[in-house]
């Protein structure tokens, strides 16, 4: 969707659903929709949406994480059409013994399991699940982006500190991983030191793949590298990073991440930013072609 088209359906819309997961990124749409005028009708996920959420949502309720039917009823009785996902959701969960019953799934979760998951139970697939689910009762999904493009990280050196030749040199050598990590759906980040992967992201997020790698490199000085999947579905698991992240980092021994320019959220900038000044962290944007020019020189 081009930036013309965006702002002409967000003219016109005034009511917007938030499916809410874990995290400040809930907080921080939630607060940026209403500053634009919208009327902003939250379901947060019980025990993973934050609580803040309440004050900030001109109306909120909680569901378990699998009654997608009382999700979209209540988004009915509210005239929602137009949802917006944010915040991560656990899917751990989804591995712990006896999951039917801790679950406790309605019919309409499991129509879109069985339906629209049976391929495999990768991110996207089960959040395109999630997203064919809701239309069949006509409400439709549409990027946070749309409500607040600022969030997205511009092209450049973040930080006072840059890397140093060896650290562009694990960054060149974990960026083609990390697409292919993203191509295949596994995940969006990993860890590198001395151009040898320390840890590959997968079902347990970013800030669990960085303590890995403190782990298994007690030397610390290693790099991360997070970017967009290759055919990367704006309207969910957009990169983000924000003040965990960069305190994880630091704990675990890392001292460079770098990110995908324009395709990487970063919750509450500034002070993320300050932040890793102040730690000493070195955070880079970055794009395949900035990283194909430094290999040429």
């Amino acid at each position: 969707m081009n930036g013309t088209n965006s702002n002409l359906i967000l003219k016109d819309r005034r009511r917007v659903g938030l499916l809410a997961g874990g995290g400040r990124f809930p907080i921080v749409f939630a607060k940026a929709a209403r500053e634009q005028g919208h009327f902003v009708y939250g379901v947060g996920v019980l025990g993973m949406a934050p609580a803040e959420l309440r004050e900030v949502c001109h109306a909120y309720a909680e569901t378990p994480l699998a009654r997608i039917g009382r999700v979209i009823r209540l988004f009915q009785r509210a005239k929602i059409d137009r949802v917006v996902m944010a915040g991560k959701i656990e899917k751990t969960v989804l591995f712990q013994p006896f999951r039917v019953l801790r679950l406790l799934p309605d019919w309409r979760t499991l129509h879109m399991w069985y339906r629209y998951a049976t391929r495999d139970r990768k991110d996207d697939t089960l959040l395109l699940a999630v997203i064919q689910e809701f239309a069949r009762d006509q409400i439709h999904f549409d990027s946070a982006l749309d409500y607040c493009p600022e969030l997205l990280v511009k092209h450049g050196f973040l930080t006072r500190r840059k890397p140093t030749e060896a650290q562009w040199r694990d960054i060149r050598f974990g960026w083609d991983l990390a697409k292919e990590m993203g191509r295949l759906d596994v995940g969006q980040s990993v860890v590198v030191n001395d151009m040898a992967v320390i840890a590959v992201e997968a079902i347990e997020g970013t800030d669990r793949a960085i303590r890995r790698a403190g782990e298994l490199c007690r030397r610390g000085g290693f790099t991360v590298v997070k970017v967009a999947k290759p055919a990367q579905d704006m309207r969910f698991d957009v990169p983000t990073i924000g003040a965990q992240t960069i305190k994880t980092l630091q704990e675990s021994g890392g001292r460079v991440l770098a990110i995908e320019s324009n395709k990487t959220i970063i919750i509450d900038q500034t002070e993320v930013i300050d932040l890793a000044n102040r730690l000493g962290i070195a955070i880079v944007a970055i794009n395949a072609e900035e990283l194909e020019l430094r290999a040429a020189g």
